[in-house]
């Protein structure tokens, strides 16, 4: 795993590719070597084959892992413009990671992206209770305040944010 990200640092597709798949070989549960080499199949545009990548993990990987697998197909389906999909997936690793807040940020960004924006800033505003110092959900509430015309709410957590930053 390591070797694999030290060769996709340089620049080493093929090494980094060669690598993460041992890793894999070598232990099929470990989700960080599925998510690499999902990540390096995409920044080498073969997106297919990286959500083939991350849906084979999910068959092997332990519960504990799966979350990071759910988000990086999330993500991945994001980009192929598969709302619907990754919507469902982003949500299943928010929900079974409460304590990563990048996950829940994710997710209500996508969702309000979606068209679904009260739901999305209800689920950054349980991500900010839960996180109250993250600057990237706090941000998105601001906007998304201020974007529905809700300057109270966004009065409110315009100062989270600036305490936040202090």
């Amino acid at each position: 795993m390591t070797l694999g990200t030290f060769e996709a640092r340089l620049g080493n597709a093929s090494a980094a590719e060669t690598a993460y798949r041992t890793a894999m070989a070598l232990q099929p549960q470990f989700a960080p070597a599925y998510v690499n080499l999902a990540d390096l199949l995409r920044a080498t545009g073969r997106d297919a084959e990286g959500e083939r990548v991350l849906r084979d993990g999910l068959g092997v990987v332990p519960e504990p892992g799966q979350p990071a697998l759910q988000h990086a197909l999330g993500l991945q389906l994001v980009r192929a413009k598969r709302y619907d999909l990754a919507l469902t997936w982003l949500r299943l690793a928010s929900e079974a990671e409460p304590d990563d807040a990048r996950y829940a940020f994710v997710y209500g960004v996508a969702l309000h992206d979606t068209g679904q924006a009260v739901e999305g800033r209800r689920v950054l505003e349980r991500a900010a209770r839960r996180h109250p110092g993250d600057v990237d959900i706090l941000s998105a509430l601001v906007a998304f305040s201020r974007e529905s015309g809700d300057e109270a709410a966004a009065k409110r957590w315009s100062a989270a944010l600036d305490a936040a930053r202090r």
